[in-house]
């Protein structure tokens, strides 16, 4: 039986209702005939509650210590889950990360994946269950439970998928793939259907808040197969690998440290086409860095270029997409 891991993030778990509804997408995938790992973001805000309450008690709290109460939302998550999944008859197992076979460096809020032996998460999917995995966390060689960083659910899933060979790895949250641009300051923005790893890092890299970094890398490292979509909707998201055929540019808004400027991630397009595309636009090329063009917004406001310089490369026709979802 072919293999998925599902990742939920934070926002697609939140409440009663969300948490039924990524039940149901996990149900869905086994009866699509996939062995399914679900991968557990701590629910809501729960995280940054949890910081909040950590320094009313202390002001600089130990980061043995830190680590082992910010561990505690995926395990609020994974039991919700795996609950809710056993309600609508299918069998699941909740697993922390040191249960899953997560071993990690002991660098206390950003750890390092040693090694992940999934041995024991194997006989839950061979005996036809549901492993709902806490993202974020692991132990260390001691016992002590560490957690990955930021976003680092991401990471568990992409480990997880390497670890068990997954046909892919499904990252989904409250959008319905990766943009052009985002959607809440361009209604015009178009989903991609495809992109590279390499893309998507630069995009991770200059202000778009799309996956962590880190789990990019190892994707990318690793050649795992990332499919980023909607926990809420059914439609194709956008599919991460290696190669991606076509000619495309994304934008977002980066707070450099000479001030707001607009990173352009483009693919199969001529620099000078999109240097004269976004001088249309009233913007100004300031550099090239790292596979990506930033221009700063010589007379307008910063949102009002990510705007002008999106209608101007969608002219040009650097947008494309399927679909404005």
């Amino acid at each position: 039986m072919k293999t998925l891991v599902m990742k939920f993030g934070g926002t697609s778990l939140a409440d009663p209702g969300k948490l039924r509804l990524a039940a149901g997408r996990v149900k869905a995938a086994r009866r699509a005939g996939f062995a399914v790992a679900a991968v557990v973001s701590a629910p809501g805000e729960v995280t940054d509650e949890l910081l909040s309450l950590a320094a009313e008690i202390s002001p600089r709290p130990p980061a043995r210590e830190l680590d082992a109460l910010l561990s505690c939302g995926e395990l609020m998550s994974a039991a919700l889950l795996a609950a809710a999944l056993e309600g609508m008859g299918i069998p699941a197992v909740s697993l922390t990360g040191a249960q899953a076979g997560f071993l990690t460096d002991s660098s206390f809020g950003s750890a390092r994946v040693l090694k992940v032996s999934p041995s024991r998460l194997k006989k839950k999917l061979a005996a036809g269950r549901v492993a709902v995995v806490c993202g974020f966390q692991g132990t260390d060689r001691r016992g002590n439970i560490t957690t990955l960083g930021r976003g680092g659910s991401d990471l568990t899933a992409v480990e997880l998928a390497h670890a068990l060979g997954a046909e892919s790895c499904e990252l989904l949250t409250d959008v319905k793939g990766v943009y052009s641009a985002n959607p809440a300051l361009v209604p015009e923005a178009r989903r991609l259907k495809a992109m590279t790893y390499a893309e998507l890092e630069r995009l991770a890299l200059f202000g778009t808040e799309v996956r962590q970094l880190r789990a990019v890398r190892r994707a990318a490292r690793l050649g795992v197969r990332l499919h980023i979509r909607s926990a809420f909707h059914r439609e194709g998201g956008t599919l991460v690998s290696g190669k991606a055929s076509g000619r495309r540019a994304c934008l977002s808004l980066y707070h450099g440290p000479s001030g707001p400027e607009a990173a352009v991630v483009s693919s199969g397009l001529d620099a000078d086409l999109l240097v004269s595309a976004a001088r249309t636009a009233g913007a100004v090329a300031s550099r090239r860095e790292k596979g990506t063009a930033l221009f700063s917004p010589g007379g307008a406001g910063p949102v009002a270029l990510i705007k002008e310089l999106h209608s101007s490369l969608a002219r040009a026709g650097f947008i494309g997409g399927p679909a404005r979802d």
